[in-house]
Parts: structure tokens; sequence; C-alpha cells
């Protein structure tokens, strides 16, 4: 039995010790509560092999994170370069069904080279066999990808099919073929951070958060799976509710916390740390299309998924990119039952020739898709503009959300008056003469008195009410107990299809 524990022995020990990384174990110890890891196959290894090691390169079981069971696998770089073989891949398989019996989350902690070469078309099966496995699981309980040191091939694409949620430390690397294969092959030189490097797989939309070590990283997927339910037959934990009954000195600030000018910025972590319970928020994608923000918070005690305009980067303008990030976020809320909270503040989609090539109506697509697939309680606040293409997206009451609601700062218009006046008024300007950039003012200023305000979207009963700012964090407690036991009856069908 001691020997499961090492396989590789003293040689396996100084490998992970050279490279300065903790064992497939020690990592788990760090994932779960203390004392609780329960291991599973440890004596597991290939019968036609008499050099077989134990293990075969993957440690599994299942143990409690914050008291709650989660299954978890964690490949041993130790043993074959933590790549898989055939009784890897039953282990690992074993455990998915486990996860699937007791409806429980799984984290997969995945340092690999892929598929184990010896083992030929036996390990690319076996591949194949854990991503079927994987695949009943998306959308009935929590799925955790974490990638730590260098993955390549397999190592990656399971994640990526089996997952939902991707974490990665900032000295790891992803990619299909590494730099070699690539200089072989392709005659190209490339470096590994350009190649497979976290930060530019964050970019690629490939990571959904980036540590800046394990240590952190661990501690984000234990914060992340906090707020989800262990399956979606579930709730999520309700924390703490009840706080905070009435209106607090933090609430006030928010009478005062937009800016005068239409187009200064200010963080609208401002806003959402004020809005929700205690200021906690956990944000998922924080580091990439940041005019959009993502995350997981609560409303007295109950998870919501939020979903924010960030004036601070484009204006808070809708791009391809975000439309990708706010999409799946949103599915996944769905997928567990999760009441969503859209915090707009946007001049519209981002314009551009670039966007176009990269597909910005497509992947836009999806996001409208997501919004009105959606069937959980929908509330939104437009705290400043909502113009355009965006407006509709971000909630509004027209793809489904429950309850609109807009402070008296809002602006809800196709456009904002700038643009406005320049396509409605350009004659009157130019016959203005020198006078023109008077006359220009005058009619933005009448533009912005009479046509987007909010009093003008309640009139026509696209607004459910404008609130004062300092009431937000209530009003959301109210809409959201009221919108508890929501149902959307849905036609029976195989599977929707979106904009892929």
């Amino acid at each position: 039995m001691a020997l499961s524990q090492e396989p590789a022995g003293e040689a396996g020990a100084a490998k992970r010790a050279k490279k300065g990384i903790p064992s497939a174990r020690e990592r788990i110890n760090m994932l779960m509560d203390p004392g609780t890891f329960v291991e599973i196959g440890a004596l597991v290894r290939q019968s036609s092999d008499p050099k077989a090691l134990y293990g075969d390169g993957v440690v599994t079981g299942h143990g409690l994170v914050e008291g709650r069971p989660v299954a978890v696998f964690s490949h041993d770089q130790t043993v074959f370069g933590g790549s898989v073989g055939e009784m890897f891949g039953r282990k690992v398989s074993a455990i998915l069904e486990f996860a699937a019996k007791i409806g429980c989350p799984v984290v997969g902690i995945n340092d690999s080279g892929g598929a184990r070469i010896q083992d030929a078309v036996t390990s690319l099966a076996w591949y194949a066999e854990m991503s079927r496995r994987h695949e009943p699981l998306l959308g009935v309980v929590p799925q955790v990808s974490m990638i730590l040191g260098k993955c390549a091939g397999g190592a990656v694409y399971a994640p990526i099919t089996g997952t939902e949620t991707l974490v990665a430390t900032e000295d790891s690397y992803m990619f299909v073929t590494g730099p070699n294969v690539i200089r072989d092959v392709m005659g190209e030189d490339v470096t590994l951070e350009e190649l497979g490097g976290a930060r530019n797989q964050m970019e690629y939309g490939n990571l959904h958060h980036v540590a800046v070590d394990e240590k952190a990283a661990f501690e984000w997927v234990r914060a992340y799976l906090g707020f989800l339910p262990s399956s979606c037959q579930e709730q999520a934990p309700i924390v703490n509710p009840g706080l905070e009954p009435e209106v607090t000195a933090s609430d006030l600030e928010l009478d005062s916390i937009i800016p005068d000018a239409d187009n200064a910025g200010y963080d609208m972590h401002d806003i959402l740390l004020r809005i929700f319970d205690d200021g906690d928020f956990h944000e998922v994608g924080a580091d990439v299309a940041r005019n959009m923000i993502t995350g997981f918070s609560r409303v007295d005690g109950r998870t919501v998924g939020v979903v924010a305009s960030q004036p601070l980067v484009l204006s808070g303008a809708i791009d391809a990119r975000c439309s990708d990030k706010a999409a799946r976020f949103v599915r996944i809320c769905d997928a567990y039952e999760i009441p969503l909270v859209f915090v707009v503040d946007t001049p519209g989609v981002l314009p551009g020739v670039e966007e176009e090539k990269i597909g910005v109506i497509r992947r836009g697509g999806r996001f409208f898709f997501a919004v009105v697939e959606s069937t959980v309680p929908k509330v939104t606040i437009i705290v400043r503009k909502a113009y355009g293409g965006a407006y509709a997206v971000m909630g509004s009451k027209q793809l489904g959300t429950d309850l609109n609601f807009a402070w008296p700062t809002a602006r809800i218009a196709v456009m904002g008056a700038e643009s406005a006046v320049s396509i409605l008024f350009r004659r009157q300007v130019q016959e203005a003469g020198e006078n023109g950039p008077t006359v220009r003012k005058n009619l933005i200023d009448y533009y912005n008195a009479t046509i987007p305000t909010p009093w003008v979207a309640a009139e026509r009963g696209y607004i459910d009410a404008v609130i004062e700012p300092s009431q937000t964090r209530l009003e959301l407690r109210k809409a959201l107990k009221l919108l508890r036991d929501k149902q959307v009856a849905r036609m029976p069908r195989k599977h929707r299809l979106m904009p892929i």
C-alpha cells in the first residue's frame, strides 16, 4: 500500500522536487476539507505489464469541500508523465459514474502530456470514452477543470469538451501540440508562452480564471463551488439571509455614484459591491472581455448570477468576445437554476471591420439566444446608458426578463444623443452656418431631455419602475423573493439549435 502512494519511488519524488510542484495527492488535499479525502483505485495497475506502476498515472476519489461531497481526479506527473492509459481511463470513468450516482460536483486536476504514445490506439480510445462519460454530467453537476503544468492534446480537449469552467495558474500551458512538433511539422518557431501560456489562452477564451499560483487556484475553485448547488436537482447553499434589512450608508452612496457627464467612466464593481449581500462578488472571467463583468453574488443569502456592463472598458460596449463570455455564463446559471441580475450601462454594440470579421453578429446572436432560452428568474437594473441592440440583449423585457428597473440617471434609446442628432438633424446643423455648434448642442440637450429618459420607457411598460439607486438592494430582495417559485413550461424537443 505504501508503494501505491509513491508509485515512481524516489525518482518520481526527485522529478517533482526539481519541477517544484506538489504531488497529485497533495493537490487534492489543497482542494478538499482537511482529512476528508477518500481515495479509490490506489492499487489499480495494468495487469498485462509486469513493470506497470500503481495508479496508472491518476489519483481518483472523493471528499468534502465546505462540508459538501465532491469527486476528484488528479494526474500524477511522475507516472508516464500523467498520460492516459487503459487503467487511467477506467479509473476516471469510474469516478465520473460515482459523481453521477450521488449527484456531486467533479474537479479534474490536469497535468499531463496527453495520450500515452506507447499505448497507441488504446490511449485514444480511453480519451474518447472519458469525454463521453463527461457529457451526461454537463449541466447536471458542476464540473471544473484545473490546468496545472503543461497540458497537451487530449489533456486540453477533454477539459474543454467535458467541463464548464477551466482554471489555470500563470505558469501553466495548454496546447494541442507543443512547440517542437510545430517546428518539425510546420516549420514555425514559436515559444511556449506564445503558443499556450495561460494568459494567452485566457484571451483566446479557453480559460475562465488564471490564478497566481496553485494555492490561489484551489481557493478560487472552493469559492466557486460554494456559490453552486451540488447538482441541478438541489439549491445552492443559503448563506446569512436577512442581513441589513434597511437602507444603509453604503446604499445611500449609490445616489451619487453615477458621474454627471454622460461619457465619464466609473468602475461598475463599485455598484455591484453595494447592491449584493456583504459586498461578496466572485468574478468569473475577470481577465478576458473586461467590458463585460460576469460572476456570482448573493441576494438575501441566495446565489445570483450577475451580468454587468463595465464602463471603464470600451465604455461598456458589447463586442464578440464579451458576447461569448456572457452567453456561456448565462447558460451555466440557467442549468443550475441560479437567478440572473443584469446591471446595465452600455452604449451599444461595438462597431468596426474587425468585429464583423470575427463574427460579432453570430456571437452576439448566441448571447441573445442564451438570454431567451433561460427560464430562471431574471431582473434588470439600468443604471445609465442602454442603447440599441445592447439594450435588448442585456435583459430587456422583450427577451423574457421578469422585472426591469431603471435609475433616474438611465437613458434608453436606439442610440445616444450625439449620434442621433448627427443622423436626424444634419441638414439643420449645416444650414445654421456659424451657429451650427450651438444648434447642435441645443438639439442634443433637447433629445436627452425628451427621448431617452426612463420615464418614456416606463410609460410604455418597458420598465416596471424607476427607483432611487439607494433602494436597489432592497428592491432586488423583494423582486427575487417574488420570483422564487417561477416556472416556465417548454415544448418537448431533442435539443435546441443555437447560432454556433
